[in-house]
C-alpha cells in the first residue's frame, strides 16, 4: 500500500512541475509537502475503499449458469440465447453475447464457456450450449433428447463454476426446471467423505434464476437428492458398510422422513426359514439383517406397492472367488437396496398417494468355512429344492425367499431391483437397466418414466424356453443357473436370472430391474454423473411410482 501511494505521489508532482515552478523556492517545499500529504490522504482513503470492495466481491462467490442454442449444421451460427439468457443480456447491455463473439465461436452441445466481469452480482457466467432448439422425443433413442440435453447443461456449468469454488450458482430453468435441477444436483455431488476437509471439494448451493417453475424445481431436487443418496450408500466401502451399519444408515436416514423401518435379524429369517437367504450368508462373520420399511401415502387398506432391493453389501464370489478387477467394484452389488431406501424416502418427500412396503435383504457373501458350496442342495421358504451351482451368484439366492415373503402383504404388484447378471454389461453397457415382467401395463408406465429420466430400460423376454433350462432335470426342482450345455454358465444370463425368481414369485403383477450394466459410471458417457457409483435407476423407479399415482387420478 506504501508502495502505491509513493508512487500515485510522484506522479502528481512530476504533472505539477510546471505549477511549482513559479512558486517561490521557499514556499515551493511547503506546496509540495502541503499537496502530498493531502494527496496521499485521499489516496489511502480510495485505495482502502478498493480492497474493501473488493473483498465484499470475493465474499459473495456467486455465479449464473444460462443457455445457448446452435444449429451444428451453421458453421457462421452466431448463437440463440435461451429467453432467460436474453433477459440477462440485455440487462447487461448485450455484453453475454459481446463475449462470446470475442472468445471465439459460441459453445456446442455440452460445452461450457467462463465469462467474467458480466455483472456485479455474479464473479462468474457460465454459458453452456443446448445444441439444437426445440428437441424432443426421440423414438429410436427411446429418449426426450431436449431434457436430457438440459440436465447435462445445467451439469457442466454447475462443475465448472464448482471448480473456481463458487460458493453459490443460480441455474436458469432452460424451459424445463424438473430437468435443471436432476442436472444441477446430479453434476456436482461427488463421494468425498473420507478426505480432509481442506481437499475436499465445495459443493455449491443451487438455485432457480428468474423463472416461477418452483414445483418444477423442487420435484428435481428431491429425484436427484435420492439418487445421490444412493450414490453415497453404494460408494461408500464395504468395510463401512456392513449389513448391520447399512440397517443404521437407513434408519436414520427413513425416520426422519416419517418412513417406518423394523429390522428383523437372523433368528427372524430363521423361523421364517429363509434358508436361500441364510446360506449367502454362512460364510461371513456379519450377521445377517433383514429390513422391512413401510410408508403410508394413503388409506391402510390400499394394497401396498412392494420394492424389494438386493441387499449384499460385499460379495467376493464366496468358496467360487472373483478375481481381483471383477472385486474392485463389488461394494455396489448392494444397489438394490440402495435404490429402495432412496425411493422411500423420495417418496415420502413428495408425500405420494400411495402405500410402499419396501424389503431388503441384508448379508455378506463371504468365503468363510460355514460358506455354501457347489453343489449343495438347499430348500427355500415355499418348499421348493434348489441345488447351487455357483457360489458367485448370491444375489439372486438372497432375493427368492423375500419375493416368497412378500405375498403377506397381498400387494399391488411387487418390483424388485439390483446388480444381478453380469451378462446386461457385457450386451449393453452403461446405456440401459433390463426389464422382464408378467404386466404389459407395468412395463408401459416404466418405459414412459424412462423416457422423462433419460435413464433408459429395455425389456427383456419371460419366456418358458429359460424357466425349462431351470427346472427341467431329475435332481431338485429348480437349479440356480441351468446351464444350457456344460460350462456356459452366460446362456441366457438376465432372462434365466427373471426365469429363476420367477419360480418363487407368488401370483400376480411383477416387474424385474437388473442394473448391473449401469451400476457404476466411468464418467463420460452421462457428464451428470461422475466417476463412481451411478445410483441409476433410483429417478426412473421414482418417476415409475409417480406416473402410478397421476394414472390412478386420472381414473
Amino acid at each position: 500500500m506504501f508502495n502505491q501511494i509513493r508512487s500515485s505521489v510522484f506522479n502528481y508532482i512530476r504533472k505539477s512541475s510546471i505549477l511549482v515552478q513559479q512558486i517561490p523556492i521557499s514556499k515551493n517545499v511547503t506546496s509540495v509537502r502541503n499537496l502530498s500529504k493531502s494527496f496521499a490522504l485521499r489516496n489511502t482513503s480510495a485505495v482502502q475503499k478498493d480492497i474493501v470492495t473488493e473483498a465484499c466481491d470475493i465474499k459473495t462467490h456467486k455465479g449464473l449458469v444460462i443457455g445457448i442454442y446452435i444449429n451444428p449444421d451453421d458453421n457462421f451460427d452466431p448463437g440463440t440465447l435461451t429467453p432467460t439468457g436474453k433477459r440477462f443480456n440485455h440487462h447487461v447491455n448485450n455484453r453475454v453475447m459481446e463475449l462470446l463473439q470475442f472468445s471465439g465461436p459460441p459453445p456446442d452441445k455440452g460445452v461450457v464457456r467462463i465469462l467474467y466481469n458480466v455483472h456485479k452480482s455474479f464473479d462468474a457466467v457460465a454459458v453452456v450450449g443446448l445444441g439444437r432448439q426445440c428437441e424432443g422425443y426421440d423414438v429410436f433413442e427411446q429418449m426426450d433428447e431436449g431434457k436430457e440435453a438440459i440436465r447435462i447443461a445445467a451439469a457442466v456449468g454447475c462443475q465448472a463454476l464448482q471448480e473456481l469454488s463458487i460458493s453459490k450458482v443460480s441455474v436458469e430453468s432452460f424451459g424445463h426446471s424438473e430437468s435443471a435441477a436432476e442436472g444441477a444436483a446430479l453434476g456436482v455431488w461427488l463421494y468425498q467423505e473420507k478426505k480432509t476437509k481442506r481437499s475436499q471439494l465445495q459443493v455449491p448451493v443451487i438455485e432457480l434464476h428468474d423463472d416461477c417453475d418452483w414445483t418444477g424445481w423442487q420435484i428435481g431436487l428431491h429425484k436427484a437428492a435420492a439418487q445421490n443418496l444412493a450414490r453415497q450408500l453404494m460408494d461408500t466401502p464395504a468395510n463401512l458398510m456392513t449389513p448391520t451399519s447399512f440397517a443404521q444408515n437407513a434408519v436414520e436416514i427413513l425416520c426422519k422422513s416419517g418412513v417406518n423401518v423394523e429390522v428383523k435379524v437372523r433368528g427372524w429369517a430363521e423361523t421364517n426359514n429363509m434358508n436361500a437367504f441364510l446360506a449367502v450368508s454362512a460364510g461371513s462373520c456379519e450377521p445377517p439383517i433383514f429390513l422391512e420399511i413401510s410408508y403410508y401415502g394413503t388409506s391402510k387398506d390400499e394394497r401396498p406397492v412392494v420394492l424389494i432391493g438386493k441387499g449384499v453389501t460385499y460379495n467376493s464370489g464366496g468358496l467360487c472367488l472373483r478375481n481381483l478387477y471383477k472385486q474392485q467394484l463389488m461394494r455396489g452389488e448392494m444397489s438394490g437396496a440402495a435404490i429402495v431406501v432412496a425411493t422411500c424416502k423420495a417418496v415420502a418427500g413428495l408425500q405420494l398417494p400411495l402405500n410402499v412396503r419396501g424389503l431388503i435383504p441384508l448379508c455378506e457373501n463371504m468365503p468363510g468355512c460355514g460358506a455354501v458350496k457347489p453343489g449343495d442342495i438347499i430348500k427355500c421358504s415355499n418348499g421348493k429344492s434348489l441345488l447351487i451351482e455357483n457360489t458367485k451368484c448370491a444375489g439372486r439366492l438372497a432375493l427368492v425367499d423375500t419375493v416368497f415373503y412378500a405375498q403377506n402383504f397381498w400387494p399391488r404388484f411387487i418390483l424388485n431391483v439390483g446388480a444381478i447378471s453380469a451378462c446386461t454389461q457385457k450386451s449393453f453397457g452403461q446405456a440401459c437397466s433390463v426389464v422382464c415382467t408378467n404386466s404389459e401395463a407395468l412395463w408401459e408406465y416404466m418405459l414412459a418414466a424412462s423416457m422423462h429420466t433419460g435413464d433408459r430400460v429395455w425389456r427383456m423376454p419371460l419366456w418358458n424356453h429359460f424357466t425349462r433350462l431351470l427346472t427341467e432335470n431329475h435332481e431338485v426342482d429348480v437349479k440356480m443357473d441351468g446351464k444350457a450345455k456344460m460350462n456356459d454358465f452366460h446362456y441366457g444370463g438376465p432372462c434365466k436370472v427373471a426365469a429363476f425368481i420367477n419360480e418363487f414369485m407368488p401370483c400376480g403383477d411383477w416387474i424385474h430391474l437388473d442394473t448391473m450394466g449401469v451400476m457404476h459410471s466411468t464418467g463420460r458417457d452421462f457428464p451428470y454423473l461422475r466417476e463412481g457409483m451411478s445410483g441409476r435407476p433410483t429417478r426412473t423407479v421414482v418417476e415409475f411410482l409417480s406416473q402410478l399415482v397421476c394414472q390412478n387420478a386420472c381414473t
